[in-house]
């Protein structure tokens, strides 16, 4: 096993333990044994629009890994590929997650732990266990800012076009990576996120990257989300202290 595949292993353990389990969800649709019905129509706002609120994670970690995953075709500028390549030689020894740094936009998307989305009129709250992070989306018709200082989660407004929420967020600092495979990206990243809640408990998150310096074409993955019923965020230390030397190559 290499190192940064334990540590990777070490930090699902973490969060699965922490999860306060079996605490009802006050509000959600139940079946008739109490179970909760994650089939359910989609609730709503007092707007009429989704309510994308609860807790959501990802059950497949392959997004993480590689967020062109699924067949997307992800075709690099020559400095990009270079650096790409770079990455995936050394298992990613220096991506920001290694050194205790949260993960940004695209990895905290797909990435597996649980994430708390908070909607309320003209702001849209994103809590992440892991790292002890937040983001906020802005819906108040606000516009991106025009010369953003490099933020580690950049700048993300929202509008809503149908029963979608669609985010657009630009001025990501470059020391954050797309994935933890390595995918990088330089200071023209300009992300589309599509939020559609299908039903109570289903959500596709549909991200588009368009970096005409790291990447010839913009590029699409959808990542599916289901919602946690019944838990809670809890604790989440990031510990990159330990030795794991001894269990490389196990």
């Amino acid at each position: 096993m290499r190192l940064h595949q334990i540590a990777l292993f070490l930090a699902c353990i973490i969060p699965t333990c922490a999860q306060w389990v079996n605490y009802p969800t006050a509000g959600i649709p139940r079946t008739k044994d109490a179970k909760p019905n994650l089939s359910a129509q989609t609730p709503r706002g007092r707007d009429g629009k989704p309510d994308l609120s609860g807790i959501w994670t990802v059950n497949d970690p392959k997004y993480l890994e590689n967020l062109g995953s699924g067949g997307t075709d992800v075709s690099m500028t020559p400095w990009a590929a270079k650096l790409y390549a770079e990455r995936q030689e050394n298992n990613g020894r220096d991506r920001p997650s290694g050194r205790c740094l949260p993960h940004s936009v695209t990895d905290f998307d797909a990435l597996f732990t649980p994430k708390k989305f908070i909607q309320t009129p003209g702001l849209v709250i994103l809590l992440f266990e892991s790292y002890h992070s937040y983001r906020q989306i802005f819906t108040d018709g606000r516009p991106l800012p025009s010369k953003p200082d490099p933020a580690w989660f950049g700048y993300s407004i929202g509008k809503w076009e149908g029963d979608t929420l669609v985010v657009q967020t630009t001025g990501l600092n470059e020391d954050t990576w797309l994935d933890d495979g390595g995918h990088p990206h330089s200071d023209a990243l300009h992300i589309t996120e599509r939020f559609r809640r299908r039903d109570f408990g289903h959500m596709d998150v549909q991200l588009t990257i368009e970096d005409a310096k790291a990447y010839t074409r913009p590029w699409t993955v959808t990542i599916p989300w289901d919602y946690l019923p019944d838990t809670e965020l809890l604790d989440w230390v990031c510990e990159n202290n330990k030795d794991l030397s001894h269990m490389v190559g196990k």
